[in-house]
């Protein structure tokens, strides 16, 4: 990749993307082609072939995906037409139109529920999938045997990088539509305001008139100023990378990496995992968020919660032998997220710099 290459980021608009194309950007690459979806939708076919004819990008960084959480996993069918759509359309159209070199980003739920951890690449397609992401984890092995398939047939140079819990400063932090991370965030400040009598701070960030609505949400996603709730035991282990991180490990790959590189064998699990080695409990996190922000309720598990069965971790000596490890700790990269959302999502914001330097010792310093 030159720094004056056209360069396609699919997906531009989200926590991955966003933060490849500040990478980018930061790192001299100006050619940049990006669409919103009403620009583009990636899932219609006539619409990708004509955009990848007309454009010609030279790379193409596909992050366009429809993500798999608890707060949407009953949309089994969308995972599976959408993510297929959009990977066999921007893959096939990448080839046709002589893209020289592809990223595609794959999941922690491609690996068995029942494989050891941490998740090496080689036991993908070794056992079940987590029924809960069944179909989601199904389109994202699909789309990494996809790229391994074009490169040995047509001697492409499409790579997959696959990637545990995501998370940065730019997530959606709506109730209905947040991941693990953004999710707690927003509780543990609600419950902080309500916990320093902030009620008109608490309607802004809610976005309601009135006292009434607002204790409707709140009670729907179980917070108050005594305590919050948390979904599930607590007890699965996750590991999370920042946006950050991802996206220069991205950068990595696709200046110095060739599938020629992580080609084995076999032929077969060429992908790359991307995360930290290091992993946390739920419960371990949520007390992570609740010390930064300074909320000295309790925390409630609620068993009756949607609960994952997996724990997952990767195994990333493959990507750190090849010369990239992560620099952003889960603490670090928690206070980050903080700062910006209180600045940017109301309720809190006029008290941005109060609430910053009044963060408090994390656990981890306070027990070393």
């Amino acid at each position: 990749m030159k720094k004056d290459s056209k360069i396609f980021v699919a997906g531009h608009r989200g926590c991955a993307g966003s933060s490849i194309v500040s990478e980018l950007q930061n790192n001299g690459y100006s050619n940049l082609v990006l669409r919103t979806r009403s620009e583009l939708d990636l899932v219609n076919q006539q619409d990708v072939f004509e955009f990848f004819k007309k454009e010609k990008p030279d790379v193409v960084f596909l992050v366009a995906v429809l993500p798999c959480g608890a707060s949407n996993v009953a949309q089994r069918a969308d995972f599976i037409y959408e993510n297929l759509s959009i990977q066999n359309n921007v893959i096939h159209a990448s080839y046709v139109n002589d893209v020289k070199k592809l990223i595609f980003f794959g999941s922690g739920y491609m690996y068995p529920k029942d494989a050891v951890n941490p998740l090496r690449e080689d036991c993908m397609l070794t056992g079940s999938l987590e029924y809960g992401a069944y179909s989601f984890g199904l389109a994202k092995i699909a789309g990494s045997v996809m790229c391994e398939s074009y490169n040995l047939q047509y001697g492409t140079n499409f790579i997959t990088l696959a990637l545990n819990n995501l998370y940065s400063e730019n997530a959606n932090f709506e109730f209905e539509k947040s991941r693990v991370l953004p999710a707690l965030v927003r509780k543990f400040h609600l419950a902080k305001l309500l916990q320093d009598g902030r009620v008109d701070d608490v309607l802004l960030n809610l976005k309601v008139n009135s006292i009434n609505e607002a204790n409707a949400i709140l009670a729907k996603h179980g917070i108050s100023k005594e305590s919050v709730e948390i979904w599930g035991s607590g007890r699965v282990r996750r590991e999370f990378i920042h946006a950050k991180d991802l996206a220069l490990a991205s950068i990595f790959v696709m200046e110095n990496i060739d599938f020629k590189d992580v080609a084995n064998k076999e032929m077969q699990n060429t992908h790359i995992n991307v995360g930290t080695g290091v992993d946390y409990s739920i419960a371990e996190v949520a007390n992570m968020v609740k010390d930064i922000i300074g909320f000295n309720g309790e925390l409630k598990f609620n068993i009756s919660k949607p609960d994952s069965s997996m724990d997952r971790l990767m195994d990333c000596s493959k990507i750190n032998n090849l010369g990239w490890k992560h620099t952003i700790e889960l603490h670090e990269g928690i206070k980050m997220m903080y700062k910006a959302y209180i600045v940017s999502a109301g309720g809190g914001a006029n008290n941005s710099k109060i609430v910053i330097s009044s963060i408090k010792q994390s656990y981890y310093e306070r027990v070393a």
